[in-house]
């Protein structure tokens, strides 16, 4: 039997080592499950694994688009699960890893199908947004799925300011007239492997230091040129994230160069609790401290197999 080990937790909690030290014991390859982390014009920023650790194991999904693509979880949760079938051929074993529920869901799980939208809604929708802004997208959800919007405002609220997915739920609501909800949870995909959750936590005082090194870091490393060379492009999807936000803010002259970076701190350990709460949903996930000896996870994962 094939398994996927799979590794979550919230950002700078120490997935990678720990990914890392499983592929070398269990001799597999590595596909990241981190939606930042797809896009080669962004590394510092998204905290893509150096090269001494790329080279310490096999990673695939790792800054292999480009920002000028438009990539969705549907097309990840494809690539993702053909790269699986082709890696199991010749190991029993492969690991997952990422920070992106939505993407992990999509592998374990399945994504979820909906009917075919009529172009002229889908160009109707994106008028709208760019006439109204990201507000007539919120009314619309909030109005045709009341439901479903109450559930990204409670666990997933960065979404709301997701036009792109915003516009995709609102024409779904509009092309299919039903809520966008209704067309979730009715399938169950089956997967040719078990899945083995590992969590990584902490306590909160140690997960926001962590996160305020990582982001002292990456300034250090060069973040500010990074993000300066992306600012002529920062309407794009792909940068609508913490850490390139903010400076896009500083560039702008909204804020100063010490307030980004303190929001960018400070909007890294916001999406940190929002990543705990999604992944504490699901039960089947075992949940170490971040500091337990490699040794233990292992044995536990073995006591699975």
């Amino acid at each position: 039997m094939k398994h996927l080990i799979t590794i979550v937790g919230p950002t700078a909690i120490g997935k990678t080592a720990l990914s890392i030290a499983l592929a070398n014991h269990f001799k597999c390859e590595i596909i990241s499950c981190d939606s930042r982390q797809f896009f080669k014009e962004m590394t510092i920023g998204t905290a893509v694994p150096n090269q001494e650790e790329l080279q310490a194991a096999t990673h695939h999904f790792i800054q292999n688009k480009s920002i000028f693509e438009n990539y969705t979880v549907g097309d990840y949760e494809k690539e993702a699960l053909i790269k699986l079938e082709e890696l199991f051929q010749n190991n029993d074993f492969a690991i997952l890893i990422g920070g992106s529920g939505l993407y992990v869901d999509a592998i374990l799980k399945g994504f979820d199908e909906f009917p075919e939208i009529n172009p002229e809604v889908r160009s109707e929708v994106n008028s709208n947004y760019e006439k109204f802004g990201i507000e007539y997208l919120q009314e619309q959800l909030q109005h045709l799925d009341p439901e479903y919007y109450q559930k990204i405002t409670l666990e997933n609220p960065q979404t709301l300011q997701n036009p792109q997915r915003m516009m995709r739920f609102v024409e779904v609501c509009i092309g299919t007239q039903k809520p966008y909800s209704s067309f979730l949870n009715q399938k169950k995909n089956n997967r040719n492997f078990i899945p083995i959750l590992i969590g990584l936590d902490a306590e909160r005082p140690i997960i926001y230091d962590r996160i305020n090194q990582r982001v002292d870091n990456m300034i250090k490393e060069g973040l500010l040129a990074e993000a300066e060379q992306l600012y002529p492009h920062k309407v794009l999807n792909a940068l609508q994230t913490v850490g390139y936000r903010e400076l896009f803010s500083y560039f702008d002259g909204d804020f100063t160069l010490p307030f980004a970076i303190e929001e960018i701190k400070k909007n890294t350990r916001r999406f940190s609790k929002r990543q705990l709460t999604w992944f504490k949903r699901n039960e089947a996930t075992k949940w170490f401290d971040y500091a337990t000896p490699k040794s233990e996870i292992i044995s536990f994962i073995q006591s699975k197999i």
